[in-house]
């Protein structure tokens, strides 16, 4: 009887990458830092460390206690939207282990560059226990959780021409970013398939979603006028929000420095495009920017917490395997 030969089939080939493709790959995790210390040391120039200093000696202890409240309350809600959308595709994600892992995220996003490498090790993390889909799940609910601010942000921009005009030079820079970024988006195809999927079951919880990205947006314009009146602003508040709305814009680009650079950047030219005064902007950002670091500095309470529990667990290992290499031994 004769068997009939069964045919392979060979995957088809990838396509070939350009060399340029692949240097600026290489380059791009530089680029972005670069671009980052270089705003800061662009204003460093500008206002020398008077705006720095002038911020730190603003905080006080009543401030770091209001600014530990907001981050609990933002952080709640943030982790509510990554449950929503973690249990629209399928996924058990207990609310006290999305809090803690929001928080860590949180403080890595501070402490390291860049200011999405705590979401990575978030996604990381929780692909490990629940697979592919979590990944997924990270990547949508920071998708959704950006949409609103810059939707509103967008909007408000077109309502202040002053400021429209005086921030053409950093809409053009995030243009060349976002253009950036799509160029190094490498989707393959089945990836990028399901994630249209996911994206399509998310979509029918779109009222939650919205109504806690708005709620945690709010909590983040409080923290704003709070660091504005500490800095000595005393602008009304709908002169403020505008240009408050701006900087959480422009957060959402990977060129920062642990958050830094372009968000003190922009509310210099926003703040002096509306006759506030860039140094009284800068100043504002670093607040802003140090009660973020403090509202997140439980998240570094949760990082040693895990890593003492993890100790003991490995102790414990160790010396049940003394006696088994002693009997390998004899």
């Amino acid at each position: 009887m004769r068997h009939r030969r069964a045919h392979r089939r060979d995957p088809p080939p990838r396509p070939a990458r350009h060399p340029t493709e692949d240097v600026v790959k290489r380059l791009w995790p530089w680029l972005r830092l670069l671009i980052g210390l270089g705003i800061l040391a662009a204003l460093l120039w500008w206002h020398s460390t008077d705006a720095f200093v002038d911020a730190l000696h603003a905080i006080d202890p009543r401030s770091i206690a209001i600014a530990l409240v907001i981050g609990l309350l933002t952080t709640l809600l943030s982790a509510a939207r990554w449950r929503l959308v973690a249990r629209r595709l399928g996924l058990d994600l207990p609310l006290t282990s999305a809090v803690t892992d929001y928080y860590k995220a949180q403080f890595l996003n501070a402490v390291l560059p860049a200011g999405i490498l705590g979401d990575v090790h978030r996604a990381v993390s929780h692909g490990h226990r629940s697979g592919a889909s979590a990944l997924r799940a990270v990547f949508l609910e920071r998708f959704t959780g950006q949409v609103v601010p810059v939707l509103v942000g967008v909007i408000v921009l077109f309502t202040q021409p002053a400021v429209l005009s005086a921030m053409t030079p950093a809409l053009i820079m995030i243009a060349v970013v976002l253009s950036v970024l799509l160029v190094l988006a490498r989707w393959r195809h089945r990836a990028l398939a399901a994630t249209f999927r996911d994206a399509r079951a998310v979509l029918d919880a779109w009222p939650a979603i919205t109504a806690l990205s708005l709620t945690a947006l709010a909590g983040h314009l409080t923290l704003f006028v709070v660091a504005a009146r500490l800095a000595g602003s005393t602008a009304p508040l709908l002169d403020l929000l505008p240009l408050l709305l701006l900087a959480l814009l422009v957060m959402v680009l990977p060129v920062n420095v642990g958050g830094w650079g372009p968000r003190e950047a922009v509310l210099a030219l926003a703040f002096g495009a509306a006759g506030l005064g860039s140094a009284q902007g800068l100043t504002v950002s670093v607040v802003y920017g140090v009660l973020t670091f403090v509202a997140c500095l439980p998240g570094a309470a949760t990082l040693l917490v895990k890593r003492r529990e993890a100790v003991p667990e490995r102790r414990d290992e160790a010396r049940q395997h003394v006696p088994a290499l002693a009997g390998a031994g004899q």
